[in-house]
């Protein structure tokens, strides 16, 4: 069946009509029918004015933003020092999480209280501050977020850090999670945090003899709690120092600290958690901080502490 050269030719014009009115349509609209919309029949006018009456789409405003970085084993005092180059305001920073090392029972209040929002502070004593809990990690803020916000979402990120499996361990165990946040601060601190073994041996194998340690009822004897207490960084403190009557002194008392005593990363959370048993029940560390050194007696540990710590 042939087409006629008419028919043809009423077909071709007709899609090259149809062409010029899409590539024209906003022109056609915007000169020709919305202008003359009364003369087209009702329901064509009434979709023209509900066309005409839409808002239009908010625009995308984009707001200005900074980076933080907390980093793992940083104190209260430490984050405080680093978000005042942030025109953070460090008095309002510890007002809301709490002044490091103070029992607020001496005190006549006691700090936020934000267990009610994160249930993994839920048995931590509300007489003590956030140490232990400001997640280290990097952090997009708003320019304009405010101190509180900063906080916020440090919790948030605990949060979701602590993954159900590690709070079902924690609970298994018999241990809150406050218990472990404080080994974790200390194993932070007294373990070099190898992020490149999977297996995270060394600070397991601190968690261990740490943990071993309160089971048979020995002081922890770390120079990382007297640290925090003297807010220094010394690997190993004098005979005076180490007399301190203070609870934070783990060679006078026995037991973990009162409260953490920096903020641990989530490896030192899950070697806090998971320890890896040996027959070791001392170690050091070198004073760069790098190598650690086991002994499974007293002897070797002397050994070790006269070869390492000259």
């Amino acid at each position: 069946m042939q087409i006629s050269q008419r028919k043809l030719f009423w077909f071709l014009g007709l899609v090259i009509l149809i062409i010029i009115i899409i590539a024209n349509s906003r022109f056609i609209y915007h000169r020709l029918i919305r202008p003359n919309k009364e003369i087209f029949p009702q329901f064509i006018t009434a979709i023209i004015t509900a066309r005409e009456q839409r808002l239009a789409p908010s625009p995308i405003v984009y707001k200005d933003e900074k980076t933080i970085k907390i980093l793992e084993g940083w104190t209260v005092e430490d984050i405080g020092n680093y978000l005042v180059q942030f025109n953070f305001s460090k008095a309002e920073f510890k007002a809301l999480v709490g002044e490091p090392k103070v029992d607020y029972r001496q005190r006549d209040t006691n700090p936020i209280d934000f267990s009610e929002r994160f249930s993994f502070l839920a048995d931590k004593p509300s007489y003590y501050g956030l140490e232990g809990f400001l997640f280290p990690d990097t952090y997009r803020v708003f320019t304009s977020a405010t101190t509180e916000d900063v906080v916020i979402k440090m919790l948030e990120n605990f949060e979701q850090k602590l993954r159900p499996e590690l709070r079902e361990e924690i609970a298994r165990q018999g241990k809150s999670i406050y218990e472990i946040v404080i080994m974790a601060s200390l194993i932070e601190k007294e373990a070099p945090i190898n992020y490149s073994d999977p297996e995270n041996t060394d600070a397991r194998i601190v968690s261990d003899i740490f943990w071993g340690r309160l089971e048979a009822g020995q002081a922890l004897e770390s120079d990382a709690t007297l640290s925090y207490w003297f807010a220094d960084t010394n690997p190993v403190h004098s005979g005076e120092e180490l007399s301190v009557d203070t609870p934070y002194n783990s060679y006078k008392y026995k037991g973990l600290p009162p409260t953490p005593i920096c903020n641990p990363g989530i490896r030192a959370i899950e070697a806090a958690i998971y320890p890896l048993e040996t027959d070791y029940n001392y170690f050091l560390t070198d004073l760069k901080g790098e190598n650690i050194y086991y002994a499974r007696t007293y002897q070797e540990h002397l050994n070790n502490k006269y070869k390492y710590l000259k």
